[in-house]
């Protein structure tokens, strides 16, 4: 297997920062946009996809800010990290989004993302 790389992909997001940083941190909030199901227990969260269950253990979280999670079964030096950043001039919220896959599927990663984020936006109504 290839060894996995960084990568980094930016959305704007209509939305306060705060209320963001919910719907990234929160179980509840992941629940409306990430996986069907969340539940988080000691740091590790468990979130359910089409009965299929992954589980990431919460490295850090700074509020209103950012949440990094790491998959339990994934290789140590791989997270995956959610940034809320405001542009300080004009007030722009956007979802800064690091995430770490093997060269061959990075374009398969981003696709991912792109459609969880664009499922996030309508439930935030941005």
């Amino acid at each position: 297997m290839s060894e996995k790389k960084k990568f980094h992909i930016e959305y704007e997001i209509r939305s306060s920062p705060r209320i963001l940083y919910s719907f990234i941190s929160e179980a509840n909030g992941l629940m409306q946009w990430f996986a069907d199901s969340v539940s988080v227990r000691d740091q590790v969260y468990t979130f359910i996809w089409d009965d299929e269950e992954q589980q990431a253990k919460l490295l850090l979280t700074k509020e209103n800010k950012l949440v990094r999670f790491k998959w339990i079964d994934d290789e140590p030096q791989c997270y995956f990290e959610m940034e809320v950043v405001q542009d300080e001039l004009t007030n722009d919220v956007a979802l800064a989004i690091t995430d770490f896959a093997a060269e061959e599927t990075i374009a398969e990663r981003k696709l991912i993302w792109d459609n969880q984020i664009d499922y996030l936006i309508s439930v935030l109504g941005a």
